[in-house]
């Protein structure tokens, strides 16, 4: 609604560590024993296992982009009860994508040690029951936006799901290192879920907010997997840092970001916004592609982790600029 926050909170991109079988027994022994010594604590640890699964900082990122998509469609605030269960209902959908992509990707998390803690390659959490889980959610998400918001935005909603699961994770993330360029649509959809809540239906600024995502996502998730090239690799996962090495992976980050910037220029004109956007538009764009730049000139794990971590707040920043436009406009 992609992927989504440093090395902890960001879609699931990361010398590997392989846990050997001895240790994983040893370690849900000692789990065990702890658990029949104080009960509390596997039921505190379930909680916080299944809700990790959700991947809650991907989830938040979704949000940033969801809300602000709302204020623009309303030209102003929207009813905070449309704003809070359009939330709710876009966590539900976000969630069961999150953890299903967990359970068809335990094998790969289990060999990167950016992921190996995870509950499902840590073992503190079964695979079937992570799979019901994610159905649980994804089945309550559509429930919900069809009951309390509109079934548009639950299709959506759903149909992002599908496209994370089934093109994504199954189709593209182990086979294509376009995987992530492609796969990212489905992380663009969430706006689209915002606008549809307050209009009932997807118009062309929706549309331009959708492509803003989607050409935002390469340069972000690039910019990570070029510090976990050595994980990605182990797991054989073909990222482009991967197959074509950190220097071209560096060149089609600086592409991508002007292509990004561009079209958040467009949003001016698309969404009839004003100079609060236009302004903030432009200082940010410039900012992204400066440092695109200086990654091209010195391809470096700091420097991408940099560019990784700066494209968060990138993303946060516009659409907060976004939304305030809107309101004041609105307001005027």
């Amino acid at each position: 609604m992609t992927r989504l926050k440093d090395s902890a909170g960001t879609a699931d991109p990361a010398g590997t560590v392989v846990v050997p079988a001895n240790t994983d027994a040893t370690a849900d022994a000692t789990a065990d024993a702890t658990a029949d010594a104080n009960p509390g604590v596997r039921t505190r640890g379930s909680i916080a296992a299944y809700l990790a699964l959700t991947k809650p900082r991907i989830i938040e990122l979704l949000l940033v982009t969801t809300v602000p998509a709302m204020f623009l469609a309303e030209r102003g605030v929207p009813s905070p009860w449309l704003v809070l269960v359009t939330m709710i209902g876009g966590t539900l959908s976000a969630a069961s994508a999150n953890t299903i992509n967990c359970y068809l990707d335990r094998d790969i998390d289990q060999r990167m040690r950016r992921t190996s803690r995870r509950p499902l390659p840590a073992h503190r959490v079964a695979p079937e029951r992570a799979l019901v889980f994610g159905l649980v959610l994804g089945v309550a998400g559509f429930a919900w936006l069809t009951l309390l918001v509109n079934l548009l935005s639950a299709v959506l909603a759903t149909s992002a799901i599908l496209f994370y699961v089934f093109v994504y994770t199954i189709g593209l993330k182990r086979r294509s290192t376009q995987n992530i360029v492609i796969g990212g649509a489905a992380g663009a959809v969430p706006v689209l879920v915002g606008w549809a809540a307050v209009t009932g239906k997807v118009e062309i600024p929706a549309l331009v907010l959708f492509a803003i995502i989607f050409y935002w996502t390469p340069p972000h998730f690039w910019a990570l997997s070029m510090r976990y090239t050595e994980d990605y690799r182990a797991a054989g996962v073909p990222m482009l840092p991967v197959v074509r090495g950190r220097q071209e992976t560096s060149h089609q980050i600086l592409y991508y970001t002007v292509l990004l910037v561009a079209v958040t220029l467009l949003m001016f004109p698309a969404g009839r916004l004003g100079w609060i956007y236009l302004a903030s538009a432009v200082a940010l764009g410039a900012v992204f592609i400066w440092r695109s730049a200086q990654l091209w000139r010195d391809a470096t794990s700091a420097r991408a982790y940099g560019l990784f971590r700066f494209s968060n707040q990138y993303l946060t920043l516009l659409f907060a600029a976004m939304a305030l436009d809107a309101v004041v406009r609105g307001a005027s």
